[in-house]
């Protein structure tokens, strides 16, 4: 097993038992800030360790796990999503907006004929799971090549339609990973149209970092210059409201 085989594999069995801790721990500011210290560590580790578009293990066709779980939300039921489930999607729009040249909104049908990729890759949970799919969509890079993005853009934003308890879920990541080759808005698993519980019509796959990174049933992506205006400032959910680090790189 090479070096960062075995880190990833560390880092996902160390954050299962930390997350339980994490928001007892955070609610103290000496507390965040060893949390805030701790992760940008774990950031600078990886970028040391890893060339910028080092992609992350891919898998054969026989290493694809017989059920892909979903988890989290797995069916939501606001914003007229139900409606766009039962119609398949067909009026979805994905959007590009934020730090752009031009703002652009896509169909599915749209978003179809745009050059695909297909990778298959492991997904591996924050709570100690994981499963090996096959993901097929366009790269996110191609979606914020025709968008012309800013130069004072930093990160990029997924806007997602399902509702949490405390608020609409939302992920970000900066523009290393953002413009990563195996970064991709997926609308296939497994040679099949996304299924709802995986995030269905559209969902993001961002192979080097923990699941909650990959956002689900996306409505389109913003860059930003600063992600301190969006949500709590923290860059996501999970991130604002359990603890979560925001780079959840393996």
């Amino acid at each position: 097993m090479s070096i960062l085989m075995k880190r990833r594999t560390v880092l996902l069995g160390s954050g299962a038992l930390m997350l339980g801790a994490c928001s007892k721990v955070q609610q103290s500011e000496s507390g965040r800030r060893v949390f805030e210290g701790v992760e940008n560590w774990h950031q600078g580790l990886q970028r040391a360790l890893t060339a910028r578009n080092a992609l992350a293990p891919e898998f054969a066709p026989e290493h694809i796990s017989p059920f892909f779980r979903g988890n989290g939300s797995t069916d939501p039921q606001n914003d007229g999503y139900p409606e766009h489930a039962a119609s398949n999607f067909v009026d979805w729009r994905f959007t590009v907006t934020g730090l752009v040249e031009r703002e652009l909104s896509f169909s599915m049908d749209q978003i179809m004929r745009l050059p695909q990729r297909t990778q298959i890759t492991r997904h591996d949970c924050v709570e100690g799971w994981s499963a090996i799919g096959q993901w097929t969509g366009p790269q996110l890079s191609t979606f914020l090549d025709l968008a012309r993005v800013r130069d004072g853009a930093n990160y990029i934003v997924f806007r997602c339609a399902d509702d949490y308890t405390q608020g609409r879920y939302y992920e970000s990541v900066d523009m290393i990973d953002a413009l990563h080759p195996q970064t991709i808005i997926a609308h296939r698993l497994n040679g099949q149209p996304l299924p709802i519980r995986n995030g269905a019509p559209l969902r993001a796959r961002v192979e080097r970092q923990l699941g909650y990174k990959h956002a689900k049933y996306l409505t389109g992506v913003e860059a930003v210059a600063s992600l301190d205006d969006i949500g709590l400032g923290r860059g996501g959910y999970w991130e604002d409201h359990g603890g979560y680090q925001w780079y959840a790189g393996m």
